[in-house]
Formats: C-alpha cells, sequence, structure tokens
C-alpha cells in the first residue's frame, strides 16, 4: 500500500499497491499473505482480520512496512489493528497512533478469541512496533464465554506510552480456584517498554495505568523490558491502583531482568515496581530492578481466599527508594489471605525515607521490608536490608518461625536501628533474636548488622538508578549468607549481575566474584 496507490490495482507489487486501509479490509486474507505498508507514510484508518482470515506458523498472515521507515497506521476513534478470532498473525515494523476518541475507546492491537469452548488460537508475533494515543497500547483478550485465549505468543521490542488505561495487557475469564484454567499459554515477552501510560482519574472501579499486566496466564516470560512513568492519573478514589509489572490470576510466568521505575498511583494504594497479586502461583520474579516508585518496590499479595497463592518465589532483586507517597508499603512487602509458601531470598533493598513529606504526613517511615498476616510458609534469607534510620523490617504481627522464617539476612541502617516486630519495637539484633526466635538455626545465632558498604545507601537522590550503586564496594567484608543446604532452596545458577552463584554464598542480589 502507498499514498501514491490506486485500489483499483492488484496490490501484488511495490509497483500497483493500494492506496486505503478500507480497501484491504474488503479483501479476505490467506495463509501466507501480507499487507505491506510503505514505510514512513501515514494510512488513516484501521486494520481487521476475523475468524475466516487465518494463517499459521508456518505461513502467517503479515502486516509490515516496506522501503524505509515504518508506516503509520492512524485509525479514526476505533482500533488500529484488530484480530478477532484467528491467529496465525505477524505484525512488524508499524506504528499504530491514535486520535482523542481512540484514547478512551480504541486499542493500538488489540487479539480477541470470542469462540466458545476451550479452542486457544496459536501462533501470534507482534515485534518492532509503537502504539500510543488509545485506551490500551496493546490488548490480548479471552472473552463472551469463551474459555481460551491465545498460545506461542512472542511481543519484542514494543513500545506502548502515552495510552489511557495500560500499555500491554493480557486478560481472560475469572479464576476459579476449584478448576483453575488459564486463557494464554506459550508468552515470551522481550525489551518492551511501557511508559507514561497514565490511568483514568474517571475510573475508580478498577485498576487503571500499568505498564505491563499479565493475567489468565500460563508459562510466561517477561524479559529485560521496562515500565516507567505510569499511572501518575489514576483514579483518585480507586480501591485498586496500577504497577509497572504485575501479574494475576497465573501459574509459572517469569519476571526477570527488567526495570521498573518511577510509576505512579493517584489514590493511596499500589503504584509499585513489580507485583504477584491474586491467585499466583509457581512464580519467580528474579534479577530485576525497581527504584523511585510510589508504591513497594516487590509486591506479593493474595485479597482472595482461594488458597491459589502459592509457591513463589522473589529473588536476586533490587529495590532503590521506592514507597516513596506510600509508607504503608516498603521496598518488599508481602500479605495476604491464604497465601503459602512464598521465598524471598538474596534481595538487595535500599531505603532512605528521612525526608519525605509522605512519610512525615503518616507519621511513620516505610521499612526495607514489610510483611503483614494472613501467610504461612514464608521464608527471607540472605537479603540485604538497609536505611537511614526507617525500619528495617514492619511486621504486622510477632511471627513465630512456624508461620514465617528469617535467616542470614544483614538488617543495616546509617540512623537508628530499628524493627518493628507486632506491637513490639527493638532497636538491636540480639533483643529481637532473642524475643523472636528469628535470626537462629540450630541453635546457633545467624543474621548481621554489618555495613554492607553500598555508594546507594549515600548517593544524590538525583543520581543515575543503576544496579552498581547497589553492589558492596567491600568485597571482602560483606557477610556470609547461608548455604543452599541450610535455605534448603535451589538458589539459581546465577546472581542479579548474571555471575555464577559461588558454593560461599555472600548476601543480597549481588554475589562476590572469586579473587583470580
Amino acid at each position: 500500500m502507498s499514498p501514491d496507490g490506486d485500489d483499483k490495482n492488484d496490490g501484488l507489487s511495490p509497483e500497483k499497491p493500494w492506496r486505503t486501509l478500507d480497501h484491504a479490509n474488503t479483501v479476505r486474507f490467506r495463509p501466507g499473505d501480507r499487507l505491506r505498508l510503505k514505510g514512513g507514510e501515514r494510512f488513516r484508518g484501521t486494520v481487521t482480520l476475523e475468524e475466516n482470515e487465518a494463517g499459521s506458523a508456518s505461513k502467517p498472515v503479515v502486516i509490515e512496512s516496506y522501503g524505509t521507515g515504518r508506516a503509520t497506521i492512524a485509525p479514526r476513534g476505533t482500533s488500529g489493528i484488530t484480530v478477532r478470532n484467528t491467529g496465525g498473525v505477524r505484525i512488524s515494523d508499524i506504528a499504530i497512533v491514535g486520535d482523542r476518541t481512540s484514547f478512551k475507546e480504541g486499542v493500538g492491537i488489540a487479539f480477541r478469541n470470542t469462540l466458545p469452548g476451550a479452542r486457544r488460537l496459536q501462533h501470534v508475533r507482534i515485534t518492532n512496533v509503537e502504539a500510543r494515543g488509545f485506551q490500551n497500547g496493546i490488548s490480548v483478550g479471552a472473552e463472551k464465554g469463551a474459555a481460551a485465549g491465545y498460545g506461542d505468543v512472542r511481543i519484542t521490542d514494543v513500545s506502548v506510552h502515552h495510552n489511557l488505561e495500560g500499555g500491554l495487557v493480557f486478560y481472560g475469564p475469572e479464576f476459579e480456584a476449584d478448576r483453575p484454567s488459564y486463557a494464554h499459554t506459550g508468552l515470551r515477552l522481550e525489551r518492551v517498554k511501557a511508559s507514561f501510560n497514565t490511568g483514568d482519574p474517571g475510573s475508580d472501579e478498577r485498576n487503571t495505568g500499568s505498564g505491563i499486566a499479565l493475567g489468565s496466564v500460563r508459562d510466561a516470560k517477561v524479559t529485560r523490558s521496562e515500565a516507567h512513568d505510569n499511572g501518575a492519573r489514576s483514579a483518585v478514589d480507586a480501591d485498586e491502583g496500577p504497577e509497572g509489572i504485575w501479574v494475576y490470576d497465573s501459574t509459572r510466568v517469569v519476571l526477570e531482568h527488567n526495570r521498573s521505575y518511577r510509576n505512579r498511583t493517584g489514590s493511596r494504594v499500589d503504584g509499585g515496581g513489580f507485583g504477584l497479586d491474586n491467585n499466583v502461583s509457581s512464580s519467580v520474579v528474579q534479577y530485576n530492578l525497581a527504584h523511585d516508585n510510589d508504591g513497594p518496590g516487590f509486591l506479593v499479595y493474595s485479597g482472595q481466599p482461594t488458597g491459589a497463592h502459592k509457591d513463589n518465589v522473589i529473588r536476586f532483586n533490587m529495590s532503590w527508594d521506592d514507597a516513596r507517597k506510600l509508607p504503608e508499603y516498603g521496598g518488599i512487602v508481602a500479605y495476604g489471605t491464604r497465601m503459602r509458601n512464598l521465598d524471598i531470598y538474596h534481595n538487595t533493598v535500599v531505603m532512605r525515607t528521612a525526608g519525605l513529606p509522605s512519610a512525615k504526613a503518616a507519621g511513620s517511615r516505610p521499612p526495607a521490608l514489610r510483611l503483614r498476616d494472613g501467610m504461612r510458609g514464608v521464608r527471607v534469607y540472605n537479603n540485604i536490608f538497609a536505611t537511614d534510620g526507617g525500619p528495617l523490617v514492619g511486621a504486622q504481627s510477632s511471627y513465630s518461625p512456624s508461620t514465617m522464617r528469617l535467616h542470614g539476612n544483614v538488617y543495616y541502617s546509617t540512623g537508628r536501628w530499628l524493627m518493628e516486630w507486632g506491637k513490639q519495637r527493638y532497636s538491636g539484633l540480639g533483643s529481637w533474636r532473642a524475643a523472636s526466635n528469628q535470626e537462629t538455626l540450630d541453635g546457633e545465632p545467624t543474621g548481621a548488622t554489618d555495613d554492607p558498604c553500598l555508594p546507594g545507601l549515600v548517593a544524590p537522590t538525583t543520581a543515575e538508578r543503576e544496579a552498581r550503586a547497589l553492589v558492596p564496594t567491600c568485597v571482602d567484608e560483606v557477610p556470609r549468607g547461608l548455604g543452599p543446604q541450610a535455605l534448603g532452596v535451589d538458589v539459581g545458577p546465577v546472581d542479579y549481575f548474571g555471575n555464577r552463584v559461588p558454593v560461599a554464598l555472600t548476601v543480597g542480589a549481588a554475589q562476590a566474584r572469586p579473587v583470580d
């Protein structure tokens, strides 16, 4: 297609292109067909693929640019590309830009499965695409009675920004704990950038303004992606808020090597970097960096009494100066109804909150680690928790080791040393250890208060937020953590930076490299 084309042409070559998307929508696409748009040009209208226009993994229907640069699809008050009840589709090298009406009602790229039963549509590829100016940048959903959505989905090198409700969204039917099923399977999201998705100030019945939200997915990975500056205009009275990158009603999800920062919330909830929300199981959050978020760096939460939130891991992550607006959270926060079997280990959390207006207004400062009721089988091992005088741990109750176990962590403060443990306050590791029976293993004390020598504890707040600032500089003095056998877990092969995990573990997300 080209602005210089003619809809009377056969459209089979750059020499005889069509002119309009309206004409393209009258054509029935078959496996292997390509809709090619001239790079650098703008095309008004929308593209729709229906059930009878099916591709396949070997012969997908392709929508792409040709020539120099990316073509732009500019819909008039609706979605840019809609794929309904069909799979085998590849979309690449395209920009989709919405208008004022699309911002409230349209989707940049929408995949919808409304077919009855459990027929999952296969093979979706979206790469080198920009979507902005819509209600959602990209959304993939199963709806209207469909039990299944899409499988074998790859979304890479995508930018979703300046949308109203969300950047990249997956969703499915309501979760049933007695019969758990997941609409979408086999997802790989890589190098996705989700930013400035503002949230809807008029929508107080649901969360809006997230960067990447995965719902009803199984076997999914989000890697080397970024979410920042989302959620600033979400509704003030909303009971649920936005997150940078989060998951709900899902299983076997991995979030790794991502960065989520400066995410906001218009209300008094959420606004964090990463989240495992209701009904998430057997999932891992690892090698991620969160910083300068309104809410928690990492949130693990269950608000539903289903018992489906279980067997999750938060490891080798870094949180730096999170909970900027909401001191009721913290760097890492975990709580919820009937949540069980959560491992939190080898993370580095730095919380500098002495000058926060929000902390002064609330009369309290956010802790590095916040633990609340409703959980059991929680293990917190080999982490660095560092503050500038704020609480190191804020625990709602005085948890016994049968409910939660804390071992091998470093609790360091440049100001007063404070542990909030239920109704009690402790000013030293020894007194808290003796009263709580935490940080004791086989009758021997564990844990330490040594200075981990983190440049991020004293760096200017305007400094570039790089993970290297949370790496100990006194390598030979970093406390040893508990070994894998004592931990009772497989810590994985590498640390935050991809260095091989040594036999003798040190605390935190960055492991000391062996001396040559």
